[in-house]
């Protein structure tokens, strides 16, 4: 057994040296019981001292990353009831006429006043949950126990949260209203940078430099896939969206040229993405302009499979899925706080937390006045059809701007790469004339020195 002077380990025998005793497994490392294994803080601790430590450690990570499923159920079951507020609070009224915020018939509780009711309280919980979880870095602080555990009263805080919202005015609600379309404008903005950091990712994994053939094939398949996919939906929207519709054929067109702009600027000889990552972004634009159109209202005739009025099972169907998939933007979003890290090169830890739990409240803070926007179609005056989620004018052009946002985003992180290696070489190439200039201006005072010398 090694030395001590005091507290700090003068000599110890490395880990997995026989020492002729028994030896236990811990992983994949064999540390035989008269070992000792010190820890990053420098304390010494037995086999099975640091065997438990590292077990409970491990529960501890299963916890937390358990935890975010059940969040995202809570924000699901939230949606859910803000649907049935607003398509079925009339139900309600019997009850929410007692209410004193809700009036005399419980009307500023239903419909478009009840579905931000129920986004504030959504949001109370969620940022509530931020801030006691904020700048939480290790498994062993009580701050990851209470984001992993302590349900019971996590519920009891929930409960408070919703209920909040139905004793305040209907002057503050719609004043959240207004704030909320701010804060879904953030929702929207991250989410479009954790889809562009994701294309990123897929397009290093499957075109690296230097890589197999296999893989660059697959890359190949991939983004001819995607151009086929785009231009395939191009011609079903002009088919479907344009005739005599001058909007639709300006929204059509403006997407062909961002098309063409991005796969230009990809295959660019100083940039050189290859297409793979384009091919994706020009598919994931298409898609933001399809559903930009399709979320024109109702009367006009080139949305002429749109009936908001006609609840047949595809419209149904429709509506479920917009909501499984605003759960999934937001969960999606929630744990991708990797993409909005300045400093991506610090080393992981055992004991370090798994995810940033402070960024994943935020973005579902901020998913629930995505939601309640969505529900009202970002309208906060009119009342939306039953069965009907983001359709209007205002959620046309949030999504048209979305697009076009998207597209910009991604364009400028392909060419900021190239801006960054040009300033830096601007840099250097003035360095070395400032170098080259300083020995010039020297070399006539050494020669007069030496003439002077010389005489």
């Amino acid at each position: 057994m090694g030395k001590h002077e005091g507290n700090r380990p003068v000599n110890t025998k490395r880990m997995g040296e026989p020492a002729g005793g028994t030896s236990a497994m811990l992983g994949d490392i064999v540390i035989p019981n008269n070992v000792e294994i010190y820890d990053r803080r420098n304390c010494v601790l037995s086999r099975p001292t640091c065997e438990q430590k590292m077990l409970d450690l491990a529960v501890e990570r299963r916890q937390s990353l358990r935890a975010r499923y059940y969040y995202g159920m809570i924000f699901l079951f939230m949606n859910l009831g803000a649907w049935f507020v607003r398509d079925y609070g009339q139900k309600l009224m019997p009850i929410l006429q007692y209410v004193r915020s809700c009036g005399m018939e419980g009307l500023a509780c239903t419909q478009t006043m009840g579905v931000l009711r129920v986004s504030l309280g959504c949001f109370i919980f969620f940022f509530l949950m931020f801030l006691i979880s904020f700048n939480t870095r290790k498994l062993n602080e009580a701050r990851n126990i209470w984001h992993s555990r302590w349900w019971a009263l996590k519920s009891l805080l929930l409960i408070v949260s919703m209920a909040t919202p139905l004793l305040i005015p209907s002057s503050f609600i719609h004043f959240y209203g207004e704030f909320a379309r701010v804060g879904a404008g953030i929702f929207l903005v991250l989410q479009l940078i954790s889809v562009i950091q994701f294309i990123a990712w897929w397009n290093n994994h499957w075109m690296p430099d230097g890589g197999t053939k296999q893989s660059c094939s697959l890359g190949l398949l991939l983004s001819t896939l995607s151009y086929i996919a785009s231009l395939c939906g191009i011609a079903i929207l002009a088919k479907m969206y344009s005739a005599g519709q001058s909007l639709n054929i300006f929204f059509i067109t403006w997407t062909i040229i961002l098309l063409i702009v991005m796969m230009v600027m990809s295959l660019h000889s100083k940039v050189n993405t290859g297409l793979l990552s384009s091919g994706i972004m020009g598919s994931y634009i298409v898609f933001l302009c399809w559903s930009a159109i399709r979320s024109e209202p109702a009367i006009q005739k080139s949305n002429v499979h749109q009936q908001a009025n006609h609840h047949d099972w595809s419209t149904i169907f429709s509506f479920v899925i917009a909501i499984c998939a605003i759960v999934m933007a937001t969960f999606s979003t929630g744990i991708d706080s990797e993409s909005f890290q300045f400093r991506k090169d610090d080393i992981r830890e055992e004991d370090d937390v798994p995810y940033k739990y402070e960024f994943f409240h935020l973005v579902f803070s901020l998913g629930a006045m995505y939601f309640a926007m969505l529900f009202i179609s970002w309208n906060l005056e009119n009342t939306t059809t039953k069965w009907v989620i983001d359709v209007g004018w205002a959620s046309t052009w949030v999504k048209i701007i979305n697009e076009w946002l998207g597209a910009t985003i991604y364009m400028w992180t392909l060419i900021s790469p190239a801006v960054r290696r040009a300033k830096v070489m601007d840099e250097e190439s003035a360095e070395v004339n400032n170098n080259h200039t300083g020995h010039s201006t020297s070399s006539p005072s050494r020669s007069s020195d030496m003439s002077e010398f010389r005489s």
